[in-house]
């Protein structure tokens, strides 16, 4: 049990962060349904039930995914956060169906709500703490990416950097975006249906947050089914290689394979020296290789096997290699 409490220290921050916020969200707009009966209010109240469970299994999946190898499993549990996010993306798709079919029963059968300011008031509270987490994600990501940003520029970077952000972390952010702006979404419907005759609006507004979330669901569920089986990333092949090819003693590549398991990088290197090297400083080139190799963030384990130059240059420099800003 203690292990436990020490692996849910290394857990995804932006994760628990979003956990608890949600979670007050969720009880904050499901008393406001209750006292008002508004759709897009229940609409929101599934959204952030649905993110609270989702973050977190997202961070007790990531925790738990920092647990060192064991004899059993002497990969390590890296691809656990994975697994869990397949898991937790099947909660989301179950509430945004309820969205969706309680919208479209709206949209036939239109009911008028009460409590307009109370709905007012807690949409935009929701607003401002989902914002909040939105922002914590954002700076994960760049500052997992060591890219300093404020202002404007942590909107651009936090979206350059999305495809490299660890899996829970680009969760959160995307969860959060739609939570975002399915709150100021379902503001404007409230505000619609009280001032117009167009009560629709809150079914309409339901309908439409029901389909982001399940946007959420198949980008989360794409990514991680990936992960889980094992995804190659060309851009870290394309490092690994310049780092390999740049050693004074390595004559060529024969063959590489960088795949991500949960937030670590596998890499498996096959290399060409001299013929006339012994085995003694063949060791210590693999090793020096070995060990800068290692320096490459997000990299947990190197496997490297040499073999004697053929004369035959196989190895290509990528050419678009993406450069921090």
């Amino acid at each position: 049990m203690k292990d436990f409490f020490a692996l849910l220290k290394n857990g995804n921050k932006s994760a628990l962060y979003a956990t608890v916020i949600n979670t007050l969200i969720a009880a904050i707009k499901g008393t406001a349904f209750g006292i008002t009966g508004n759709v897009a209010m229940f609409a929101e109240t599934m959204h952030s039930l649905g993110d609270a469970a989702n973050q977190f299994f997202v961070f007790i999946g990531s925790a738990l995914s920092k647990k060192a190898p064991t004899k059993r499993f002497p990969g390590g549990f890296g691809r656990l956060v994975n697994l869990v996010l397949l898991f937790a993306v099947l909660i989301v798709g179950i509430m945004s169906y309820e969205t969706i079919r309680e919208g479209i029963d709206h949209l036939f059968h239109p009911t008028e709500s009460t409590g307009f300011y109370l709905n007012i008031a807690v949409l935009a509270l929701a607003v401002v703490l989902e914002f909040f987490v939105l922002m914590k994600a954002m700076k994960e990501i760049v500052k997992d990416e060591g890219v300093p940003s404020r202002g404007l520029s942590l909107f651009k970077n936090s979206f350059l950097y999305l495809k490299k952000a660890n899996p829970a972390t680009k969760l959160v952010f995307l969860e959060d975006i739609v939570a975002t702006g399915g709150g100021l979404l379902a503001m404007l419907a409230v505000i619609i249906a009280q001032y117009t005759p167009f009560h629709q609006a809150e079914g309409l507004a339901s309908i439409i947050i029901g389909i982001f979330m399940f946007f959420v669901v198949g980008r989360v569920f794409l990514d991680n089914a990936a992960g889980a089986i094992g995804e190659s990333d060309a851009e870290m092949e394309g490092r690994i290689g310049i780092i390999a090819m740049a050693d004074p003693d390595v004559r060529d590549i024969q063959d590489i394979s960088v795949y991500k398991e949960g937030e670590n990088f596998h890499v498996e290197l096959s290399i060409e020296l001299d013929s006339k090297l012994t085995v003694a400083q063949a060791d210590l080139i693999r090793h020096r290789i070995e060990d800068q190799i290692l320096e490459e963030k997000g990299v947990s384990d190197v496997i490297i096997e040499y073999d004697k130059d053929d004369g035959i240059l196989k190895w290509k420099e990528p050419i678009n290699e993406i450069k921090t800003p």
